[in-house]
């Protein structure tokens, strides 16, 4: 049987709260290997704070808690999240802060190099979530990379999940997995797991069938067979053919906006932005859906994780004409 989470109006306060690793992010500006690369930019990347700053730049209250180093990718974290109005609890650990290297070695070829290992995030410990910042939030988002970075990351997310389940916090789950983390039998192990305590949960066709341990491929079954392990809202992002979700017993499809693809990575992270943003805001299932979309599309067309995120005014320019605001 699902379950439906609670209306979060009546906590609306409270916000969005999220937690995980955000890294520095060295991005090459011209496409083709790495070595003939004459450029770079230096920015930040985490998909925790990607859907932070997409869902504050919607308007809604948002914390986002994580370990950084005592570096300047460091203070380059706090200041970006600060800057956006989210309110950052950027805990300094003794260790480095963990970066990301990207390259197009072709036009829609997107290589990244990870260097986190032993990093300041994967050291994040339950301690660093104090049981009030999950109390006082009507979301607590989660994805599937935190508790694959380290035995104190994936504790805890279980104690967050514990947290908010005890005080009646909407508990929402994007599975993004990642394979360089861990082992495929233990990462279906503990993604299901997570899974069946979320109230909503987003995954791609890969992902849903990975936690499934299905060979199927149709969004919808997918969404359904998501649904019946626990969630009450669980919605398979299928990226240019939009979504499909299972919300309260009923299937929803919203089709994406077609938009000229600049870059797709953080994709996936603005349409769960999208799709919170307006949870927090009371809307139905069919607007949520659609500003999710919305807000994919519009990550599509521009460069960068999260950098040109839209705010509300500019998506609701975008949704009216189709024109991106670069």
């Amino acid at each position: 049987m699902t379950r439906s989470p609670a209306t979060p109006a009546q906590r609306a306060d409270g916000g969005l709260l999220t937690f995980g690793e955000t890294m520095g992010l060295i991005t090459a500006t011209t496409i083709g290997t790495l070595e003939y690369a004459r450029e770079v930019t230096f920015g930040i990347g985490g998909a925790e704070s990607n859907v932070a700053i997409g869902a504050a730049r919607l308007g809604v209250p948002v914390t986002w808690i994580g370990r950084v180093g005592s570096d300047a990718a460091g203070d380059l974290v706090g200041r970006r999240l600060r800057a956006e109005g989210i309110r950052t609890e950027a805990v300094r650990d003794t260790s480095f802060t963990g970066l990301m290297v990207r390259h197009h070695r072709a036009a829609t070829v997107v290589h990244v190099d990870y260097h986190r290992a032993g990093s300041a995030g994967s050291r994040l410990t339950s301690r660093d979530i104090p049981v009030d910042a999950v109390r006082r939030a009507a979301i607590l988002h989660l994805t599937g990379i935190t508790p694959a970075l380290s035995a104190s990351a994936r504790q805890a997310t279980w104690d967050a999940v514990a947290a908010a389940k005890a005080n009646d916090v909407i508990v929402s789950l994007d599975v993004n997995h990642r394979g360089k983390l861990w082992d495929r039998a233990t990462a279906r192990r503990e993604l299901r797991r997570l899974v069946a305590e979320a109230d909503i949960v987003f995954a791609g066709i890969e992902e849903a069938r990975l936690v499934l341990d299905s060979a199927a491929d149709d969004p919808r079954h997918l969404a359904a067979a998501l649904a019946a392990t626990g969630p009450g809202e669980a919605v398979v992002k299928t990226g240019a053919r939009g979504c499909t979700a299972h919300i309260d017993g009923a299937i929803h499809e919203q089709p994406a906006l077609p938009v000229p693809a600049v870059d797709t990575v953080g994709a996936g992270d603005a349409f769960v932005a999208g799709y919170l943003a307006e949870h927090l805001r009371g809307a139905d299932p069919v607007q949520r859906l659609r500003t999710a979309c919305a807000m994919g599309a519009y990550a599509v067309s521009v460069p960068g994780d999260c950098e040109l995120l839209p705010t509300r005014g500019e998506l609701e320019a975008f949704l009216t004409t189709g024109d991106v605001l670069r």
